[in-house]
């Protein structure tokens, strides 16, 4: 690989991208943003990770860094001027495991809510009633996470690396049906996301790019 810059390619909606440009953005680390479409994806990216899903990191020596938390581990690793890997409360392995919990059943629910027509196998033709089911089980998880947010943030009175790997899931899971969202008993939770929402950081890994050509020229970060 040449050039100076890790090359990141990301898909701007995704929470698992979304998360990886959060923690890059907070770290300073630069980078090169490729923007992709997933229904064509380009061959570098196929090249670099044959899953084809994103984010993927290439760092300059070619390492290929192919899963979200990775890439906010080895950002956050470099440089944490905000100390997302020392939460005021727990440690590393307590951020580990619940990020974990989220990416497992919860990401499971999710989809299954967001996309209940995807899955006609496991639905037994009645759709909404599969959504619904998701629905319930995934707002289990988030009454669990309004509980913890006692102090503003789910490890303590700051933020750290667990809020910003759940919050592009939770934001996700809350825009699918926005007014069922604003209505269940959970004020924590929802502020919790609605300053995330409307904070800088949030609005910066958000701008949107044109799709990567492997002609065009890059767009550094």
């Amino acid at each position: 690989m040449t050039g100076a810059l890790p090359v990141l390619y990301s898909f701007r909606r995704c929470p698992y991208a979304m998360r990886a440009r959060l923690a890059l953005a907070v770290s300073g680390e630069p980078y090169e943003l490729r923007e992709v479409v997933l229904r064509d994806k380009p061959a570098e990216l196929l090249a670099a990770s044959p899953k084809g899903t994103v984010p993927v990191l290439v760092l300059p020596d070619s390492t290929v860094i192919d899963q979200s938390l990775d890439v906010m581990l080895w950002a956050l690793r470099r440089q944490d001027p905000e100390s997302w890997l020392l939460p005021p409360r727990g440690a590393v392995a307590d951020m580990l495991a619940l990020v974990a919990s989220n990416d497992g059943d919860f990401k499971r629910d999710l989809d299954r809510y967001k996309y209940p027509h995807r899955y006609p196998d496991e639905s037994a033709a009645d759709v909404q009633a599969f959504a619904l089911l998701h629905r319930a089980q995934g707002a289990a998880w988030l009454a669990k996470l309004d509980g913890m947010l006692d102090e503003g943030w789910l490890f303590g009175p700051r933020v750290s690396l667990a809020d910003m790997a759940l919050l592009p899931f939770v934001r996700q899971f809350a825009h699918t049906d926005t007014a069922w969202f604003a209505g269940q008993p959970w004020p924590r939770l929802q502020a919790w996301l609605a300053g995330f929402e409307a904070g800088a950081r949030f609005e910066a890994v958000m701008e949107k790019h044109a799709p990567w050509q492997s002609t065009g020229a890059p767009a550094p970060c």
